[in-house]
């Protein structure tokens, strides 16, 4: 067998590392980090690997499944399409296009077959009923980015490499290697910038590895973010340390923040936050008096009551120390396709709105087109106009990830119908009545649409698949231009090239205007997203605009270059990237003010506070089922600190009940010096104890689901986004 060496971006996680892998035939021999790659230059994490482990899982899903009597049993594709149109249509009929719900997880955004065509089917389904894992995760920033800056994804990034001063809140890059933040081998950017003389500071409930490698660890009562975050804001103005340099020109709201914030001093916020008055004080001095100076939060400041107030103010501090838009500070990459920031007239634009639709139950706010997940339950049972009676689940599972899985598991299995596209008969998708799996990421070219939005430095990278799809298989944006076809009653046989076609030629005609033949032209014959690829790129901010200007990119110069091209670092975009209907950066959106205007401080507590944590090893719960990451200890453990253990007659590897309002696990216990006081944390996505699943290694050591103790109704309520950290939570022996 011939022995051949691929250039691959990793998808399994934020930090989409260039990989180099060796096959010899259809086997892969070895992976290692790509040292030629202009992003990554040769870094490689634990998941990396994991991607031969995954192409080779028996556990895989290879063929559709359709669910024949309580069992599922394999199909063919047009067998599953044909029971798809028989089960799913006459719902869409009888019952409208709300009736359908929608679905998308996370590994969604590392697709662009997914990313780029689940919003075809849709747009196709009509209906208002959508939901993704963004509000388990991300929503409070991306509402706040969009308030501040008019656009959900233009989000600030710290400039590590010209860094000298940076505070990190509820983040772990040392394991995440970025998070809305894409630095791949965080730990050799931090040390190199320690070295330089720079200083990193660390605030989070528990010394994890981040702070372990931080110049400074301060701890921080779960949930108290804002109070710490208002504690700064408030020393800047009260110590004429405000100094926005020439951002000045560009904000909007000044003197309304500055009122906003005038009664809330360090020493009135030192109980909700638990840091001392002059611990915040020094912290906000210490921005001011930086060169290059950046605050960057992230999901543990999202993912509590006060998630987008955390958010905004972050980006508050950035802004009034100088250190936003500035190099070494936080500032914005400048994507090379498919970022909304560099397209239309720059400076300005229609902003971001809320709400322009409410949940039928619960009458939360639509967010960014979606609805909080954890409504997803009550809109299946609840009965009445607009009850969810179909879902279509993309890579999701909500039942290990969000809060009361429970509850929703007992949901779904009261829909009509439910069709799943996944890779595995995971804990949600065992209750599908059609799944249609996906193809392994190195059967699939890449290309990452939305973490060069987020990236530390600008760049554009392509891989091409590392072994040919299986014979038969469709590609997974084939199957969802079928799949948006037969929900608009064109039934399943349809031209999926004529349907790409059409859609391509839309795009086309909004950017070439009288000009779209001769761009669909230079197009060529390629199909589905390469053709996508190759439009965004060439009409984007460094594109050769089909022959305007042969310097620019395209895709065909991004294949010829193996490791990708370099953008160059981040640089200034204010006002350029704004598009708020003032042209301006709103300091003091009023939604976010009314929301000031109702904050109180938490009452005080002597039980112990939950928060999650990360690991390297488990970023999505399907991780669990591959050999080279599930290896090692146990994982799903508690971390106690051993004053707090002793409390409570625990001892390390024993094994200790947890109980809210919600429910009740139990998990073995770990003694660890590094948790703050009255706080205990699990990682999340385990609990993969459930009938019917198929994930044969990661049953072996189940662990405990952490969301079984959360409450569905606990939510940040300006994003929708769940609260997952900082609730109260009994804990004794057993």
């Amino acid at each position: 067998m011939s022995s051949r060496t691929h250039y691959r971006i990793c998808s399994l996680c934020e930090a989409c590392c260039g990989l180099e892998i060796r096959t010899e035939g259809p086997q892969v021999v070895s992976i290692r980090g790509a040292e030629h790659d202009v992003f990554s230059r040769g870094f490689i994490c634990p998941k990396g690997a994991s991607l031969k482990d995954l192409h080779e899982d028996p556990d895989r899903l290879r063929t559709p499944l359709i669910k024949r009597d309580g069992q599922f049993v394999e199909a063919t594709w047009d067998e599953a399409f044909a029971e798809i149109e028989r089960r799913l249509l006459p719902v869409l009929r009888e019952h409208g296009p709300d009736s359908v719900a929608a679905v998308a997880g996370n590994p969604s955004a590392h697709k662009i077959s997914l990313l780029a065509y689940f919003p075809r089917l849709v747009k196709a389904l009509g209906t208002r009923n959508i939901f993704s894992a963004s509000t388990l995760d991300q929503m409070p920033k991306q509402l706040s980015s969009g308030l501040m800056f008019g656009h959900w994804l233009s989000i600030p990034v710290p400039d590590i490499e010209r860094c000298d001063w940076l505070l990190i809140l509820g983040a772990n890059p040392m394991v995440s290697n970025g998070s809305l933040w894409t630095v791949p081998d965080y730990r050799g950017k931090a040390k190199a910038m320690r070295a330089r003389g720079g200083r990193i500071t660390v605030i989070d409930p528990r010394r994890n590895e981040t702070a372990a490698a931080a110049d400074e660890h301060v701890f921080i009562k779960p949930g108290g973010d804002v109070f710490l975050l208002l504690g700064m804001v408030n020393t800047l103005f009260s110590e004429g340390l405000v100094r926005p340099g020439r951002l000045a020109e560009h904000l909007n709201g000044l003197e309304a923040l500055r009122a906003a914030v005038q009664g809330f001093t360090p020493e009135k916020m030192a109980s909700g936050c638990g840091i001392a008055a002059d611990i915040q004080r020094r912290l906000a001095r210490e921005l001011a008096a930086a060169k290059a100076g950046a605050v960057y939060g992230r999901i543990g400041t999202c993912t509590q009551r006060h998630g987008t107030l955390n958010s905004w103010l972050v980006d508050v501090l950035n802004v009034l120390s100088g250190h936003l838009d500035a190099p070494g500070g936080m500032m914005f990459p400048k994507a090379a396709a498919f970022a909304a920031n560099t397209a239309g007239k720059p400076g300005s634009g229609k902003g971001v709105s809320t709400g322009r639709r409410h949940s039928r139950v619960s009458g939360a706010p639509e967010v960014f087109g979606e609805l909080p997940i954890t409504l997803l339950a009550e809109e299946i049972e609840s009965t009445g106009e607009g009850q969810v009676r179909a879902l279509i689940s993309l890579a999701a599972n909500p039942v290990l990830s969000a809060p009361n899985g429970a509850r929703l598991s007992r949901a779904l299995d009261q829909l009509d119908f439910m069709l799943s596209l996944d890779i595995y008969l995971n804990e949600t998708s065992r209750h599908a009545d059609v799944i249609l799996p996906g193809l392994s990421p190195l059967e699939d070219m890449h290309y990452d649409m939305a973490f060069p939005q987020l990236s530390f430095r600008n760049h554009a990278r392509f891989s091409e698949p590392v072994f040919e799809r299986p014979e038969g298989q469709p590609e997974e944006w084939e199957t969802l231009l079928r799949l948006a076809a037969l929900v608009e009653g064109r039934g399943v046989n349809v031209d999926v090239k004529a349907l790409d076609d059409a859609a391509i030629a839309a795009d086309v005609k909004r950017f070439a205007g009288d000009q779209a033949d001769g761009v669909m032209r230079a197009l060529g014959e390629q199909r589905g997203p390469e053709r996508l690829i190759d439009l965004a790129l060439r009409s984007g901010p460094y594109g050769d605009r089909f022959g305007l200007k042969p310097e620019g990119i395209s895709l065909a110069k991004i294949k010829a270059a193996p490791g990708g091209i370099d953008l160059g670092a981040l640089q200034p975009r204010i006002p350029e990237l704004l598009r708020t209907p003032s042209g301006r950066i709103e300091l003091a959106p009023p939604l976010l003010l009314d929301e000031l205007a109702q904050l109180t401080m938490p009452e005080a507590s002597n039980g112990l506070l939950l928060i999650g944590r990360r690991d390297m090893r488990s970023g999505n719960s399907w991780m669990h089922n591959l050999p080279v990451l599930a290896k090692g200890p146990q994982r799903c453990t508690l971390l106690i600190h051993p004053d707090e253990a002793a409390k409570r007659h625990l001892t390390d590897g024993t094994m200790a009940r947890l109980t809210t309002a919600t429910g009740s696990i139990v998990v073995p216990v770990s003694l660890c010096t590094d948790m703050g006081p009255g706080v205990v944390s699990l990682p999340h996505g385990w609990g993969h104890d459930l009938p019917g699943a198929r994930l044969q290694l990661a049953a072996q050591r189940p662990g405990a689901n952490m969301n079984a103790l959360l409450a569905e109704g606990l939510r940040d309520p300006l994003s929708g986004n769940a609260v997952l950290s900082g609730v109260p939570v009994e804990v004794c022996a057993i």
